[in-house]
């Protein structure tokens, strides 16, 4: 889903237990523009990942270089509210879009057969969003990526799929160039008004249901973190949605919390096997067929 203008913090109405993309207006100044990427939500097991992109004219290059933006993680909360403003307050200049990935679409992304790692997540959220500011008429000459792993081969990637763009992909961009470091801005204030206006789906007409906020950092390193996914299991149910229900620390904490599930499908032959004909008076009869009872009836 696209959404034009995002507010600066979601209100309750907010659907935040989808994936949304969310645009700025488009600059008016004159291009070429350089463009930046970086995201806020990686690694923690509550709550959305959200990539962002900035972007400006090349000619606006030195005057961005001093408002402040930097690697969002290094920065107070104020400052980094204070900066959003700053990136929302050049109209004419600066750009900026967000693409929100709920919790539940990255675990059923690396739940899947074969699975859709972060790493291709993240890669296809970065791609519609490069996609989505040309579209909007921006002439991109210049695109900075913060990423890790095989950076080079993501460079490649880009490149081929975007030909007339220079990229650049590297390790710590956010602390390297200044339009990655706005990018990383708006993912990080983003993500955090996600989280501190998540609307619990979970206890719709049902008071007798809460879950509190206390989330600490989200990382499941953090004690605080570990204590609200201990007092927050639902044996039946599980989790709300703000979990991310791929990761390990969440799927111990259900194996040793909830009740167990059996599978109506654990044992069963593959698909293959399952759709393979029998011999003798059922060679024209699947296994499917044949353990479902069905069989054909003639139409006259």
């Amino acid at each position: 889903m696209t959404q034009s203008i995002v507010p600066s913090t979601p209100g309750p109405s907010t659907p935040l237990s989808e994936s949304y993309t969310y645009h700025s207006p488009r600059p008016t100044a004159e291009g070429p523009y350089i463009l930046g990427v970086d995201e806020a939500g990686r690694g923690p097991v509550l709550g959305p990942l959200v990539y962002g992109v900035a972007y400006c004219p090349v000619s606006f290059k030195g005057k961005l270089e001093g408002l402040g933006f930097a690697d969002s993680k290094t920065l107070a909360a104020e400052a980094r509210s204070s900066l959003f403003d700053t990136l929302s307050s050049e109209p004419s200049n600066l750009g900026w879009s967000v693409r929100v990935i709920c919790p539940q679409a990255i675990s059923s992304g690396m739940m899947k057969r074969p699975p859709i790692n972060l790493n291709v997540q993240s890669r296809e959220a970065t791609f519609l969003l490069i996609r989505e500011t040309l579209a909007k008429g921006v002439q991109l000459t210049e695109v900075y990526v913060d990423a890790l792993g095989n950076t080079t081969t993501y460079e490649k990637d880009l490149s081929e799929l975007f030909p007339g763009i220079t990229f650049t992909v590297t390790t710590k961009a956010d602390s390297k160039f200044k339009i990655v470091g706005a990018a990383s801005v708006a993912a990080k204030v983003t993500r955090d008004a996600c989280i501190e206006c998540w609307h619990f789906e979970e206890t719709a007409g049902n008071d007798q249901v809460e879950w509190n906020k206390a989330f600490g950092s989200g990382y499941p390193s953090d004690p605080n973190t570990q204590i609200w996914l201990k007092e927050n299991v639902e044996p039946t149910f599980g989790f709300p949605k703000v979990v991310r229900f791929s990761w390990t620390t969440v799927k111990v904490l259900l194996e040793k919390r909830a009740h167990p599930v059996k599978w109506s499908d654990e044992g069963q032959a593959s698909l293959v096997k399952a759709f393979e004909t029998g011999k003798g008076l059922d060679k024209d009869r699947c296994r499917v067929t044949r353990d479902l009872q069905i069989s054909s009836v003639n139409i006259l």
